[in-house]
């Protein structure tokens, strides 16, 4: 599993990854089924601390991405059909809409760009 981790960045590092692996199965990079790296080997993969990878994963069963099994490991849970979206979730789109506004974009050109970034993750 190739991620992408920006050591330099606020976010933290489990963050990172947890965010990185749900664009994954957003974008069908990952499927349902398919089987996640260890915590040991993402750890070695990416030089971090196996205690990291251990807290993205634990986020990641808890919001119900993936599921995890003693024997098989980490796989990416079929995503069941949501009521809406979850009210943190809500709050992080009201806090980028706020700086897209500050930035001194449109409503057009927000929904331009949210339309562009929607399809390409259709892909």
């Amino acid at each position: 599993m190739l991620l992408h981790l920006d050591f330099s960045s606020d976010i933290p590092i489990y963050i990172q990854i947890r965010n990185q692996i749900v664009m994954g199965i957003a974008e069908g990079k990952l499927a349902a089924g398919e089987k996640l790296p260890t915590v040991r080997a993402l750890s070695e993969e990416c030089g971090i601390n196996m205690m990291t990878v251990s807290k993205a994963y634990q986020l990641l069963k808890q919001e119900g991405y993936i599921q995890t099994d003693r024997r098989a490991g980490a796989v990416v849970k079929h995503p069941e059909k949501q009521t809406g979206p979850r009210p943190e979730t809500i709050e992080g789109l009201k806090l980028r809409l706020s700086e897209l506004r500050l930035a001194g974009m449109t409503i057009e050109d927000t929904l331009k760009l949210c339309r562009t970034l929607y399809e390409e993750g259709e892909a």
